[in-house]
């Protein structure tokens, strides 16, 4: 009797500690968690807001210092937009490359 009990608990063991290794290393590397994503969301909309706002600012105050033809605002307001997109870009697509590297990591 006492080694069906043994053989028993030997899977519910291996599978337990299989769990508790799995948490850990999603703990130590802290990523594929709801809070990560949330914090990526926030990442890319203030890496595209804050040099669109910067830019916009820029113009303003060109406008108002420099009279032209031109909007200064306008040109600076696209110029920040496209800079926040190279930005937001640049910013997803390291992480997509961390996290295609872990997958390769878990295969090999």
């Amino acid at each position: 009797m006492q080694e069906k009990k043994e053989n028993k608990e030997r899977p519910f063991s291996q599978k337990f500690g299989e769990k508790e290794l799995r948490k850990l290393k999603a703990k130590r590397s802290g990523r594929k968690t709801t809070w990560f994503g949330f914090g990526m969301f926030g990442l890319v909309g203030w890496s595209v807001a804050i040099p669109t706002l910067l830019g916009a600012a820029l113009g303003l105050w060109l406008d108002r210092h420099e009279q032209g033809k031109r909007s200064w605002t306008l040109v600076f307001l696209i110029s920040g937009l496209v800079i926040g997109c190279f930005n937001a870009w640049y910013w997803v697509e390291k992480e997509n490359k961390e996290i295609q590297k872990e997958k390769e990591d878990k295969n090999e």
